[in-house]
């Protein structure tokens, strides 16, 4: 009898450990997707938190064909530039929504066609490259209480090398060549907007909001003596067209 009573009794609760674990699934089933997805960031997801890594990537591109165009210094009658930027960036969260962190950027510009420089008609070619290395501190505001879409403002210090080669040719093949190469700087303040996809992978919108540059460059034309020139530039004005799209990564945003 005491047999019969002892697994009697391992049946009723192993019948109800069965039931009980259906139920559970029955209530997960009634979760949609979405619904697990937006618990997940809820509960489960810290992107901005002390000691996460980020690795990102960004980019920004411009065709521009121009026709009869008016410039400060000429005008362009018909020509086509092709500029394009690449920015590979990394950071450390010293405390929570606050980074330093470390860019390197590629930029390449390049220009060919005809343009009127008064009183004469040219046909001309430009190349520009540079490379840039910017530390820079970085604060997010979540601006969603999941944290998935933040603002950010992006502080940092940009030291760069630049080289041109600009070639113009006018009526009667008279070739002028002129080669530039110097170092550039510039502090600037880049705002932004940080949306997470999927878990730890983000889409990032970049604007180069407010910035002073300074350029020491030496310049030579058809391999004379060279020449130096310095410039400076301050600018602060919202320039669509410097926006930087950029894919990033969030190590340790889970908890």
């Amino acid at each position: 009898m005491k047999k019969a009573g002892i697994l009697t009794f391992i049946s009723l609760i192993t019948l109800q450990l069965c039931f009980a674990q259906k139920e559970q699934d029955s209530q997960e089933d009634e979760f949609t997707p979405y619904e697990l997805m937006s618990e997940y960031y809820v509960n489960n997801f810290q992107p901005f938190k002390k000691k996460n890594i980020y690795i990102g990537l960004s980019f920004s591109l411009q065709d521009l064909q121009q026709e009869n165009t008016t410039g400060l210094l000429q005008n362009v009658v018909d020509g086509q530039s092709l500029d394009y930027n690449i920015k590979f960036k990394s950071g450390y969260y010293i405390s929570d929504y606050t980074m330093v962190g470390f860019n390197f950027s590629y930029e390449h510009d390049k220009f060919g066609g005809t343009v009127f420089r008064d009183p004469d008609t040219l046909q001309s070619n430009s190349m520009t490259k540079s490379f840039d290395f910017t530390p820079n501190i970085r604060p997010s505001f979540p601006i969603t209480k999941n944290e998935r879409l933040s603002f950010f403002v992006e502080t940092g210090l940009t030291f760069g090398y630049t080289s041109a080669l600009t070639r113009n040719v006018k009526k009667g093949d008279e070739v002028n060549t002129q080669y530039t190469e110097g170092f550039h700087f510039r502090a600037g303040i880049s705002p932004g907007i940080t949306f997470f996809a999927m878990e730890s992978f983000a889409f990032e919108v970049q604007l180069n909001l407010i910035g002073y540059d300074l350029a020491v460059l030496q310049q030579s034309t058809n391999n004379g003596p060279e020449s130096r020139r310095v410039d400076q530039k301050v600018d602060a004005k919202i320039d669509l067209l410097s926006l930087n799209l950029g894919l990033s990564y969030y190590l340790g945003s889970k908890k």
